[in-house]
């Protein structure tokens, strides 16, 4: 056992190394970017409406489904083989919705991370298709057949998980990248008043925690600089009339008033600071 970490490190590492996967990935990229160009479809997928990812929320639904029917295949015997079919059924329904959600995070990453998430996306979609073929074949009467493409398709099913992990746990895609930043209730001098002119924004450092200093319509806001998606420079983004600014990596927007997501790919907030002006100084502190 010992020794299945190491394999399965070599083999993403393999997987990212492989750049004739990058033709087919782009093409895919460019279909799902065309998907889900509208805001109401992009934040929807992106779980922004929800406070952090859809997919992997939504990923419980068919693997504990397809789980569940393999289970009663093998221990409920005949009289749950309706039962088991129904199940088999659901999972697939349910992968379409699970499926979208992670095409819609997998298409703003880049190089090895694409080629691991198209591989992962690859070994789902050929899973759906041996659960299909399963349901089909259970309904013809053929339940012995039907078991075995259950029993493969589920194991595909957790092998690709084992890559998204990889993507999650490991590469830290669709964490929040401002979830270990120290937050500061004393107020901090980080600029002279003066310096922040109307429409302009700049960098801070309050301690360790880079901050997002602008000001708009005459008034002055502040919000973590790094972006929660994915780590992006919002400093180096683009300051918009409706009061967000676009971070220049991904495109998602945050307004600047309470941090919140105005347009995915983020699913989570920006860390708002308050910000209070003395003297000709600007302060700002943990909202």
């Amino acid at each position: 056992m010992s020794e299945a970490p190491g394999t399965m490190r070599t083999l993403i590492q393999k997987i990212g190394r492989a750049k004739a996967l990058d033709v087919p990935a782009a093409a895919v990229t460019g279909w799902v970017k065309a998907a889900t160009g509208s805001k109401r479809v992009k934040n929807a997928l992106s779980g922004s409406w929800l406070g952090h990812q859809l997919h992997p929320m939504l990923t419980d639904l068919p693997i504990g489904a397809w789980g569940a029917a393999v289970a009663l295949d093998l221990t409920g015997g005949q009289e749950n083989a309706a039962a088991a079919r129904r199940l088999v059924g659901l999972g697939i329904l349910a992968s379409a919705p699970t499926a979208l959600s992670g095409a819609a995070d997998w298409s703003d990453t880049i190089g090895a991370d694409k080629r691991v998430g198209f591989i992962h996306a690859a070994s789902n979609a050929a899973a759906s298709v041996l659960q299909a073929s399963s349901w089909l074949a259970r309904r013809r009467g053929q339940r012995g057949a039907g078991i075995v493409l259950s029993i493969l398709g589920l194991s595909l099913t957790l092998g690709s998980a084992y890559l998204g992990g990889h993507l999650s746990f490991v590469r830290g895609i669709g964490v929040n990248h401002t979830a270990f930043q120290r937050p500061s209730r004393k107020w901090t001098d980080v600029a002279a008043e003066s310096d922040i002119a109307d429409g302009s924004q700049t960098r801070v450092t309050v301690g360790d925690v880079p901050v997002l200093l602008a000001r708009q319509h005459g008034e002055l806001h502040a919000i973590s600089a790094v972006c929660t998606h994915a780590g992006g420079p919002l400093d180096e983004g683009t300051l918009d009339a409706d009061g967000c600014v676009t971070c220049p990596w991904h495109g998602s927007r945050f307004r600047l008033d309470d941090g919140e997501v105005e347009r995915g790919p983020a699913s989570v907030a920006q860390p708002l600071w308050e910000v209070s002006v003395d003297d000709g100084r600007v302060r700002v502190r943990s909202a």
